[in-house]
């Protein structure tokens, strides 16, 4: 292969027969790693032979390809393919007026290179750097090459205002950021300094220049001129929930957590070296659920996309041999209800979490030939923790009982500590000691909190002890998730605790209703709030977009849908929990990452005259 040349499709490119082949594109000359390089960082000064961080934790799976050989931590996977793959793609940013395509080491040495350029900005171990990007090929460069400068990043949400940008850059402390040139807006009269990406991968875009500048900088030194962190439980990620009940909040994770919330979402998702990655789910939320580093640790294949755009994703599921992608419920719909649809002939997974998939939703992925990989997590959590496991005898159901069941929420990850319900802590027993965590009965009915421990829980928040020793009381985290737990202890998430109706002094479900509700055939997606009630204290009201053929059959007469969609929900649900009012829109707020902004609707609920 030449020196730049983009390199041949092999055997182990996923890829090989897709729309990528016959693009001509030369990685910058500073991109091209010299011969011979060596693909490790130097073991810490002082670091017993006999100890490697982390050795006890490795798992032995045959099926993702490695061995009892140990990491320090999750650039090390990166490295790793680099080393074992070099010629294989690795990263790929096809849908932008100039495509990259970068080779695990390429890729390798454009995140050494940007390591370097931050020890050449100043950047000292612990300080933190802030990123405003869309998926793209730079976000992806600083997930790996912050780990190299021992550095924290916080990736920030590239939906919110200038002002909620300018505190997250205060209160993190930032040293350095780095804009994608779609929202420099958000960054004028930035304190600090500012590198600005075009998304080009050529010469001249200085974010390129700044990359060039780090291997200039690096005068060869390579791997070797790096350090790695001897203490796993550093911090590497800083990320801002959303601050829809104030400020947002910095949620510290680990390189410990990291490593092995990366690890545990390779195996559950199934990706090994032939498996491509199709980046739906902004990297910037929750550090992208850690699949940054699944990836690579899997040699995966990454294809980023900067926007949601079904089309586009319909054209990687159908010719790029796109095996894996992850999205909120949402997002799923969108998928399965695109114009583009259609049954694929190669196995796809998909990874649902953000919010609770109902039973429907997940038989019409199925129906697609896509698998859904149904899991639960927070931000604190570093994405998804505990998984939906199949169970054998569920192959005999037929499909919308097989799905009920698959809409729990599960057990916990292998490398998480096993979770429990308990009662809320001021609902414990007379006598019991302050802070004792007291478990519901597993009676798949009982409703309690969701707490959890161990590995891949926050580290804390960032600046607020007094907010971290509120989530960690009784020596757990508390997730203010509301579920029952089944005698075969999985989880079903009821509710957010801010979510439950309580109508009459009955607790009703928003979950639950919109389960029943999205079995109506007219429905395409519905969310549904508490809404005040003279009587009742509070009753439910959802907010329906219907599909497009219902949408014209129903014009006009929606208050007719309504009573429909009422007399389908009282054959499924008790009086308390039926809709007492049901409005018919176009679209829902949301998120970025498609999650229904509940808040917005409770305060559009409490406005409306009907």
């Amino acid at each position: 292969m030449s020196p730049g040349a983009l390199p041949s499709f092999s055997r182990l490119s996923p890829i090989s027969s897709s729309i990528f082949t016959g693009n001509a594109f030369h990685p910058t000359p500073e991109s091209i790693p010299p011969p011979n390089v060596n693909l490790t960082l130097p073991v810490p000064p002082g670091l017993p032979v006999n100890i490697h961080p982390l050795v006890d934790q490795i798992l032995a799976q045959p099926s993702l390809l490695f061995d009892s050989h140990t990491f320090q931590n999750p650039l090390d996977f990166l490295l790793r393919g680099a080393q074992i793959y070099p010629d294989k793609l690795a990263l790929v940013h096809p849908d932008v007026p100039q495509p990259v395509f970068y080779t695990y080491a390429v890729w390798a040495q454009r995140v050494q290179n940007f390591a370097y350029a931050l020890l050449k900005s100043g950047i000292q171990p612990g300080d933190t750097i802030a990123v405003i990007a869309p998926n793209s090929p730079m976000i992806a460069d600083a997930m790996q090459g912050v780990i190299g400068a021992r550095a924290i990043i916080t990736t920030i949400n590239t939906r919110l205002t200038k002002s909620e940008v300018d505190y997250i850059l205060q209160h993190s402390g930032a040293k350095l950021l780095f804009v994608d040139h779609e929202y420099a807006h958000l960054v004028k009269d930035a304190k600090i300094p500012v590198i600005i990406s075009q998304d080009t991968g050529r010469p001249g875009d200085p974010y390129e220049e700044f990359l060039s500048a780090g291997r200039k900088f690096s005068r060869e030194r390579g791997w070797q001129g790096l350090e790695m962190d001897a203490d796993e439980n550093k911090a590497v990620c800083l990320n801002y929930t959303s601050g829809t009940t104030g400020r947002p909040k910095g949620v510290l994770t680990t390189l410990r957590g990291t490593y092995l919330a990366a690890i545990a979402n390779a195996f559950e998702a199934q990706m090994d070296k032939n498996s491509t990655y199709l980046w739906i789910l902004p990297m910037f939320h929750a550090a992208g659920w850690t699949f940054p580093w699944s990836a690579t640790f899997a040699f995966s294949t990454q294809i980023t996309l900067r926007t949601v755009d079904y089309t586009l994703i319909w054209k990687h599921l159908l010719h790029s041999n796109v095996t894996h992608y992850c999205g909120a419920p949402t997002i799923q719909i969108g998928v399965v209800n695109h114009p583009h649809a259609e049954r694929l002939n190669h196995p796809v997974r998909a990874i649902i979490a953000g919010a609770a998939p109902t039973a429907h939703l997940l038989s019409e992925l199925e129906k697609t030939g896509i698998t859904p990989v149904h899991v639960y997590g927070l931000t604190y959590t570093y994405g998804p923790f505990t998984r939906n496991y199949p169970q054998p005898s569920w192959a005999a159901l037929p499909l919308d009982e097989r799905a009920k069941l698959s809409a729990r929420q599960g057990h916990a990850f292998a490398t998480s500590y096993p979770l429990r319900v308990v009662y809320p802590l001021a609902d414990a027993a007379p006598g019991t000691p302050a802070g004792t965590l007291v478990d519901v009965p597993k009676d798949g009915k009982t409703v309690g909190e969701i707490v959890a421990r161990g590995n891949i829980v926050m580290h804390g928040y960032f600046r607020d002890a007094d907010a971290t020793s509120r989530a960690f009381e009784g020596g757990y985290f508390h997730s203010g998730d509301l579920a029952v737990w089944h005698p075969d202890g999985s989880i079903a998430i009821q509710d957010r605790s801010k979510d439950i109706i309580i109508s009459g002094g009955e607790n009703a479900s928003t979950l639950a209703i919109e389960q029943e509700l999205a079995s109506h055939p007219d429905v395409l997606e519905v969310s549904v709030v508490g809404r005040p009630h003279p009587k009742w204290g509070e009753r439910p009201m959802a907010f329906v977009i219907l599909h497009a053929e219902s949408a014209k059959r129903w014009a006009a007469k929606h208050a007719d849908f309504a009573r429909d969609l009422k007399r389908h929900a009282k054959d499924r649900l008790p009086g308390f929990a039926t809709p007492e009012w049901i409005v018919v829109v176009e679209e829902l707020p949301k998120t970025s990452t498609g999650k229904i902004l509940k808040t917005t609707l409770r305060k559009r609920a409490a406005s409306a005259k009907l």
